[in-house]
């Protein structure tokens, strides 16, 4: 606003995600923000006052330490509540946050942070030797516990006075890494606040009377993403301190939990306990589900467990700050044309084109987008960002079908179809007839270099309980099926999937497999 000194234009109407914690802290200063379990069982409240009373001596902190606006830095460490205080501390400072995939070895740690330029590196006590073994010179390390809890006490809770705007840098997220190297992903404030904060809120039903359960990782954009749009909604997380199925079905029922957000992994693994039912699950209302296809085997055993909850499907990317499209459904025939490739209509604030390779539309193709939350570029990277924003639009690198109301259904990356005797196979539709096989909990499917074939489509599959497929028998199914060219020419039994920290499922790996091992 012209004639206003630049200390009233950063804070009078000033739209970041740190100004709304303040707001929350202002209007709603004892909700509870979040529920945090230590690994001894402790467990910690945080209303969303304490909240921003913390984050603000940790700005401070960050503020002696040198941390300018534009800055970035870096966490590595497992979700808690002290990772939300320094997030936040660092939006309130102006400068991005990112999180280091925690299963990351020295290499990779080193290659993020040397890309990163981080000012600052915070990491969990267990990863501190790992982060300085490869710091690089001038970085300052702090450790999540004495050095911060020291630090902070001599702080002010003091709001800063630190001249930023929407337009700012708030998070930069490393893509998964499942096909090549990570990307740094550059995301302003103003995403969140005028486009994935209200989708979520009309598309995922979201709003500040939900629970959550929140195991997704903080260093993705599923776990820093969610997290963000949750806080800036005044919701309540709960943050358990390992995925381990058992105990999160006891703080599932503890806590009331009515949300939870999580790839299919997860539920499958939940399912698979032999305390899960409706003492456990019976008071979640929404199932929301990413990165991949529910097993029939798993919507089944949730439907006994929680007969009133709701699935939902959404996919969406980094790029586009998190959410891209939704959908909802009980049984799978609600599902349309009963395809569980289904990823729901796309939420009110993206545009969408499906275009074949030479660019005209089609009804199956690249899915093109085009939203107010469209990410900066990536971090020191104009080719690759170039390569994903060409002619006004996103180039997603995920092949979709779209029928005549608008629904997506998800086919694969772009570099996942297999190239099978000079034919296209969408691993995703071998991998849902295998998915439909009784003795099938969960499958994965991919290419693996043939010299005849060129790839060979090759599947590995988890046993149903109790049960031992027949390989043989399994790729007669899927001939019954599929054209005989899409169907596996090996079945591998495994005992588990390779799978990130999300759950998602590391095809690069499998690809590196010969011969799986069969399950003891």
């Amino acid at each position: 606003m012209p004639g206003l000194a630049p200390q009233h234009r950063s804070l009078t109407g000033r739209a970041t995600i740190g100004d709304q914690l303040r707001r929350h802290a202002r209007t709603q200063p004892t909700k509870t923000a979040f529920i945090s379990y230590d690994a001894d069982g402790t467990r910690v409240v945080t209303t969303y006052g304490q909240l921003d009373s913390a984050a603000n001596r940790f700005a401070n902190v960050l503020l002696g330490l040198g941390v300018t606006p534009g800055d970035r830095v870096a966490s590595m460490a497992r979700n808690s509540i002290d990772v939300v205080v320094a997030y936040y501390g660092t939006l309130k400072v102006g400068a991005a946050f990112t999180g280091i995939n925690v299963l990351y070895r020295d290499a990779e740690v080193r290659h993020q942070l040397e890309h990163a330029e981080p000012t600052v590196v915070v990491a969990g006590p267990e990863f501190a030797d790992t982060v300085r073994r490869v710091l690089p010179d001038g970085t300052t390390l702090l450790t999540y516990g004495d050095d911060c809890t020291t630090a902070m006490a001599d702080a002010s809770d003091t709001e800063p006075d630190v001249e930023m705007d929407e337009n700012d840098i708030a998070m930069m997220v490393y893509t998964s890494g499942t096909e090549a190297a990570p990307k740094g992903v550059m995301i302003p404030h103003r995403n969140f606040l005028i486009s994935t904060a209200p989708a979520w809120s009309w598309g995922l039903r979201t709003g500040p009377e939900d629970t959550w359960l929140f195991v997704m990782p903080f260093h993705t954009i599923a776990g820093l993403g969610s997290m963000t749009t949750l806080t800036l909604m005044g919701a309540t997380l709960v943050l358990p301190s390992s995925v381990e199925p058992a105990r999160s079905l006891q703080i599932i029922a503890d806590e009331k939990v009515s949300v939870i957000a999580q790839t299919p992994t997860f539920y499958f693994a939940l399912a698979r306990e032999a305390t899960f039912g409706p003492d456990a699950v019976g008071q979640v209302r929404r199932c929301l589900t990413y990165g991949g296809q529910v097993s029939p085997h798993t919507i089944t055993a949730w439907a006994d467990a929680a007969p009133e909850a709701i699935w939902g499907t959404y996919w969406g990317q980094s790029e586009l700050s998190q959410l891209g499209s939704v959908g909802w459904f009980t049984t799978l025939d609600d599902i349309p044309d009963g395809d569980p490739s289904w990823i729901g209509k796309p939420v009110t604030h993206l545009e969408v084109r499906v275009v074949d390779a030479d660019g005209n539309d089609a009804e199956v193709g690249e899915l093109l987008c085009r939203t107010p939350s469209v990410m900066l570029g990536y971090f020191k990277d104009d080719e690759r960002t170039a390569e994903v924003f060409r002619d006004g639009w996103v180039h997603t690198g995920d092949m979709v079908r779209r029928d005549a109301d608008g629904n997506l259904f998800f086919y694969d990356r772009k570099k996942d179809m297999i190239k099978s005797g000079g034919m296209n196979v969408s691993s995703q539709e071998v991998e849902r007839v295998l998915h439909s096989h009784p003795d099938i909990a969960r499958a994965a499917v991919v290419g693996m270099p043939d010299p005849y074939w060129s790839e060979a489509v090759t599947a590995f599959v988890i046993a149903a309980d109790g049960v031992h497929p027949d390989p043989d028998a399994v790729i007669e199914f899927c001939r019954t099926e599929l054209a005989s060219y899409k169907a596996p020419k090996s079945v591998h039994v495994v005992a588990e999937l390779p799978v990130d920290a999300q759950g998602k499922i590391l095809k690069r790996e499998l690809r590196t497999l010969a011969v799986a091992p069969e399950p003891a």
